[in-house]
Formats: C-alpha cells, structure tokens, sequence
C-alpha cells in the first residue's frame, strides 16, 4: 500500500474528488490553489486581498502536510495581467526574506480574472 496522503485543509476544498494537496513520503504537491475567501467561494477584489488568501492557503497546507515554508521547492502563480507580478514579489520576499535560499517561481498571465497557484514541496527531515 502506497504512503500516499491526501491533504484537506479547513476553508479551501474542491467541488470533486480532488484534494488540495498530496503528500507521498517527502514529497508535497498541490492542486490548484484559489484565491478565495476562506469557507466561501468569493474571491477578494484586488491583487493583494487575492495573495493574503493564496499564501494563507499555502500556509495551512504544508502545516497540515507537517512542513514549512523552509521545504517549498517551487511556486506557480496564474495571474490575470503581468502587472501583478509586483505585488508577488512583495509577498514572495516577505515569506521567503533570504535571497540565497528561495524556491524557484514561474509567474503565468492567465489573463482570467483570479489569481491561482500551486506549489511543490520535499521535506528533508
């Protein structure tokens, strides 16, 4: 049987089968992360309100999975305009302070309307 888990957070779920994250040994993996409100599924005008929402997802995921933001390998973003990539970096330096040790990052225009994400994680310890 496969150490595989499936990884549920409170506020944030999908409307299938599919769960936010999965965790296999040391290795993390998300589904598409929403920018939604917790417990709802509005989505916050405003790129800022919009990251709050994803980093806090992110936050409760590896939490759940028993990591940290130390074990994040990669992140992915969808943005709607190029011009929010701004407001990412501001985030992205604020959790991740040390310009010798951050995750690699792919930002997409999306050009939709709500910011999204995924992310890869592998905790070492």
């Amino acid at each position: 049987m496969s150490d595989r888990r499936s990884i549920e957070i409170e506020g944030l779920s999908h409307l299938t089968a599919i769960p936010v994250a999965t965790r296999i040994g040391p290795l993390i993996t998300t589904s598409v992360i929403v920018a939604f409100d917790p417990g709802t599924r509005d989505v916050p005008e405003g790129a800022k309100a919009q990251l709050d929402n994803l980093f806090r997802h992110m936050k409760l995921i590896l939490d759940e999975a028993g990591a940290s933001w130390d074990d994040v390998a990669k992140v992915e973003f969808w943005a709607p305009t190029a011009d929010m990539r701004s407001e990412i970096d501001g985030h992205y330096v604020e959790v991740f302070p040390d310009e010798a040790s951050r995750p690699s990052r792919h930002t997409h225009v999306s050009g939709g309307t709500v910011m999204t994400a995924s992310f890869i994680a592998y905790i070492s310890n």
